[in-house]
């Protein structure tokens, strides 16, 4: 069950960004260098495709796509209505879409057992319960399932620390105040939900690939370069 009015203001936020923030990804001139370095990280943290993959939080459908693209059954969650509807659009042009459907990122109302991997791109940072959430995803996967997350240190300094005016006013203190890892110092706090959720062999990468690629070509207005890491576990 979301809690609603925490909830509904970030996916009100998302909605309204979807367009922008979507077309900033689709960039020309790093689409395809981007097209690769995600590949490769993917293909480092999850199983030989085909596997069956939920991506939580997947936005704009960028990972689904990536992943249904490389031969994974993939099922895409998300709550904003607007970056679902851009994720669909990403997705008609693929000869095996993922399926894309409503839903929450803590708490998936999917059937137990049905998951080689969980993916989430920039999702950790604005879970609510996060270690609730990784428990929750642990139960949807296979004996041996991986999760995997790729997030950073977006707001060391507070979120409110030169954002803009809209995303301040969505990310409000209460809003704050409910997601424990969006001022999070470092990627050890990330990596710590994920061991107290119970999954083994947690281990961090750093993507240096991807720090470059931002380096050369910037990053969504309102944003900074920041070493973006891969945190992934497994259930026992």
């Amino acid at each position: 069950m979301t809690d609603a009015p925490v909830q509904e203001r970030i996916d009100a936020y998302w909605t309204r960004r979807a367009p922008a923030y979507d077309d900033h990804q689709q960039r020309p001139e790093r689409r395809d260098l981007d097209r690769a370095a995600w590949t490769e990280v993917w293909r480092s943290a999850l199983p030989a495709a085909p596997a069956d993959v939920l991506d939580v939080g997947t936005g704009s459908g960028h990972v689904a796509c990536l992943l249904a693209a490389a031969g994974h059954r993939v099922t895409g969650i998300d709550l904003a209505d607007g970056m679902l509807a851009r994720a669909q659009q990403h997705a008609a042009g693929l000869a095996s879409p993922p399926r894309f459907v409503r839903g929450d990122a803590v708490d998936p109302d999917l059937p137990a057992g049905s998951f080689d991997a969980v993916v989430g791109r920039y999702v950790m940072w604005t879970l609510r319960e996060p270690v609730a959430a990784v428990r929750r995803w642990a139960r949807l996967l296979r004996p041996g399932g991986v999760v995997a997350m790729v997030d950073s240190t977006w707001f060391p300094e507070g979120i409110g620390a030169g954002a803009g005016d809209a995303f301040a006013a969505a990310y409000d203190a209460e809003v704050r105040a409910a997601l424990p890892l969006a001022e999070a110092p470092s990627i050890d706090p990330t990596a710590d939900a994920l061991r107290a959720a119970g999954l083994v062999d947690v281990t961090v990468t750093a993507l240096e690939g991807v720090l470059e690629l931002d380096r050369a070509h910037g990053v969504a207005p309102g944003h900074e370069v920041r070493l973006q890491h891969l945190v992934t576990g497994r259930v026992a």
